[in-house]
């Protein structure tokens, strides 16, 4: 180490009273100066985590968000975001009673300037996590930290260097695609109170490290050392002591240091767990130890979801622990487990919930599943999770996210659309982009419907057909198809409204198989209103594409040679899968393909600013009048803003695109008992395809209970 900094470290900061420093010029009531010159903001005693504020260590259960780097209609390395969104995102999330905001990367001067400005005037500042992200696509290609005349980690640690000068306002970083661009000028270190380097480690990774490199044993370094460690964790030290030594050499100044772990590399063994890679490889940071130069010293971070992996919902001993109203909680039992295993404070740097209509994972005992959970429920579930997570003794929990991530794919739907097009619209079936306490709705100012049973969203200019009984009215925007349908003599209890929809030429049914419901054109969708207990939508059996991907295609489930037969008559319920087969090498058992109805409609009032609001609405019925919001994806279309759907399933295979013009609907009345036959007129409906999307922001219930509830960790 360089020992001539410590000179030049005392002619910038001058010791104050109480222990404060002027810092870089600045008042330092929040910057504490050590003895040896070293200045920080935060540091570890314990299990404890210490802020310096108002010019004295202070230790609270720490609280915050996840921000990504994206917003509706860009992918995150064109970092997008102005410097306009992150003031008004910093003063929400400092309302929300929140002290943290975690981000991943190195972002454009916009966010550091946006920070600087917001944290002057504010008395009381928002403090940052920051990550430093490695090159997945490396990863994937070399599977090992030192290949390559070790590729990986000197951009690792080229980025974090870079990283610490953009902190101290002190980087003009070049043009690269995919990175963080521009001049650096605002001094925002004093408000970083913490490292958390890296990414979820890919187990394959891990592994391909350790095995090509079984002569790194051990690192001794000038602010780190191993013990006992695997060469990954010897990888991760060496890059933690540069980026230390870098900051402490170059600016005087250090910071607590941590790296991003999660369930499937951490130390422990999950007898139960049906997947292999996850429980292959361990990243354990406690064989990472700070030297005295440290005085900030070291922590770790998880991040921690109820329902995945698998072990979570089938390890048994963790169905022994339960709240205090008996129900089974996995996720603490989880939790208790993990803590255990470490001698430094230890934070939840990413838990979450999404609220969205389409689901990936369930947690089978508690229902915190990943989606098909209103946002209300979204709030009232993460803030049982915090609960957890501080009553566990972790100090801190950060929720994953701050704003909705239009660009995210999810296993379960990404077949289904085309993935450069993903930022453009909104997909409510895809789980993974609707984890924020932000929405960002369709529609410039406002939504273009709400579905409330509230018909003024409406106008003549909407009507498609119009028959002597009924009407069907048609609009679109960036999420979904809206269809209303006027039919005075409709009895919600007694009759069914059957909404016909034709896509795709060239296919689809011309009647169903009982012959009582004929169409003017082949039919490829058939919406059933069928009164409060079920409503749904069907898919004809030909252009079924889960059947298509999970019988043809993997054979999960059982093949129907009648499905591939066009204009069989027959429509199947529209559903998605949730797990493959699960063989559980502890306790024996089998757990059968799992799935679920995702054409199940959801009768509610969906409008945000009603008290019975349900973020999960789908129709709505009032004084004769049904309105339907339809997800785009349950049509087989994969990419609205350029008007492409889902081609023949059986012409070529796999799933391809194809163009579309128009796509038409219809309406029938089917009174309940009726073996008469009703005729189905479809009419055509079409809209403008779009570059850019429009949209509005909202903050979900979910932000709200947040806000009241984080009250109770401010004290």
């Amino acid at each position: 180490m360089k020992k001539g900094w410590l000179i030049v470290g005392l002619a910038v900061v001058l010791i104050g009273i109480g222990g404060g420093v002027f810092f870089m010029g600045q008042p330092g009531k929040n910057v504490h100066i050590s003895e040896n010159g070293l200045s920080y903001v935060a540091k570890v005693e314990g299990k404890d985590f210490y802020i310096y504020k108002d010019g004295e260590w202070k230790s609270t259960f720490l609280t915050g968000v996840n921000m990504g780097a994206a917003k509706p209609g860009t992918f995150p390395g064109e970092l997008a975001i102005t410097k306009e969104e992150y003031l008004r995102w910093f003063k929400q999330i400092k309302e929300m009673n929140a002290d943290i905001v975690r981000v991943y990367t190195t972002l454009k001067p916009a966010f550091y300037e946006a920070l600087y400005e917001f944290n002057e005037n504010s008395k009381d500042p928002l403090y940052i996590m920051h990550g430093v992200y490695l090159n997945e696509e490396n990863i994937a290609e070399l599977n090992d930290a030192y290949a390559n005349d070790e590729k990986i980690k000197k951009e690792f640690i080229q980025d974090a260097t870079d990283l610490v000068n953009v902190l101290h306002g002190n980087a003009k970083l070049p043009k690269k695609a995919g990175f963080a661009d521009g001049e650096y000028t605002k001094d925002i270190s004093q408000y970083v109170v913490g490292w958390i380097l890296g990414v979820e480690w890919d187990p394959y990774f891990v592994n391909g490290t350790n095995k090509a490199n079984p002569d790194k044993k051990s690192f001794d370094g000038e602010y780190l050392y191993t013990k006992e460690a695997s060469p990954f964790e010897v990888f991760l030290a060496e890059v933690g002591d540069e980026v230390l030594s870098y900051e402490a050499e170059e600016y005087q100044m250090i910071r607590p240091l941590s790296y991003t772990n999660w369930l499937t590399t951490d130390m422990l063994s999950h007898q139960n767990e049906p997947d292999v890679k996850e429980d292959m490889a361990i990243v354990n940071t406690e064989h990472i130890k700070n030297t005295e130069q440290v005085e900030t010293g070291l922590f770790a971070s998880y991040h921690v979801y109820p329902y995945y992996p698998d072990f979570l919902n089938y390890q048994p001993e963790y169905a022994e622990v339960k709240n205090e109203d008996g129900s089974i909680n996995t996720y603490k039992a989880y939790l208790k487990d993990l803590i255990k295993e470490h001698s430094v404070p230890v934070m939840v740097a990413e838990f979450g919930i999404p609220a969205s209509r389409g689901k990936a994972h369930e947690s089978i005992y508690s229902g915190f599943n990943q989606g098909g959970v209103d946002e209300t429920e979204q709030g009232k579930m993460l803030i049982d999770m915090m609960k957890d997570i501080h009553d566990e003794g972790y100090f801190g929990g950060l929720i994953f996210t701050w704003q909705d991530e239009w660009f995210k794919r999810t296993w379960n739907t990404m077949d289904f659309d085309l993935p450069d097009r993903r930022p453009f619209w909104s997909n409510t079936q895809t789980n993974e982009q609707h984890f924020g306490l932000l929405a960002f709705d369709s529609g410039d100012k406002k939504s273009t419907v709400y579905i409330d049973g509230d018909v003024s969203d409406w106008s003549e200019k909407n009507i498609i057909s119009k028959e002597q009984d009924h009407s069907v009215s048609v609009k679109s925007d960036e999420k979904y198809v809206y269809v209303k349908v006027e039919m005075p003599g409709f009895d919600f209890n007694s009759d069914q409204l059957m909404i016909g929809i034709d896509v795709k030429e060239g296919q689809g049914n011309t009647k169903t198989a009982d012959g009582l419901l004929k169409f003017s054109r082949p039919t490829d969708f058939l919406v059933n209103i069928n009164g409060p207990e079920y409503s749904g939508i069907l898919v004809d059996a030909y252009y079924d594409s889960y059947y298509y991907q999970y019988g043809e295609i993997l054979g999960m489930i059982k093949k129907e040679p009648k499905y591939r037969v066009k204009d069989s008559g027959l429509f199947n319920p529209m559903i998605h899968a949730l797990s493959a087969e699960l063989a559980l090498p502890q306790t024996k058992e089998t757990i059968p393909f799992a799935s679920y109805e995702t054409g199940k409609l959801v009768l509610g009032d969906g409008n945000p600013d009603h008290k019975s609001y349900n973020s999960l609405t789908d129709f709505a019925v009032k004084d004769g009048n049904v309105e339907i919001a339809i997800p785009w994806q349950l049509l087989n279309v994969m990419d609205p803003s350029t008007k492409q759907i889902m081609g023949d399933l059986y012409q070529k295979e796999g799933i391809e695109a194809v163009s579309v013009e128009d796509i038409y609907f219809g309406a029938a009345l089917v009174k309940k008992g009726s073996t008469e036959s009703s005729e189905l007129t479809l009419n055509p409906y079409s809209w403008e395809p779009w570059e850019l999307p429009t949209y509005h922001e909202r903050l979900k219930p979910s932000y709200y209970l947040l806000q009241e509830a984080l009250l109770e960790y401010t004290k």
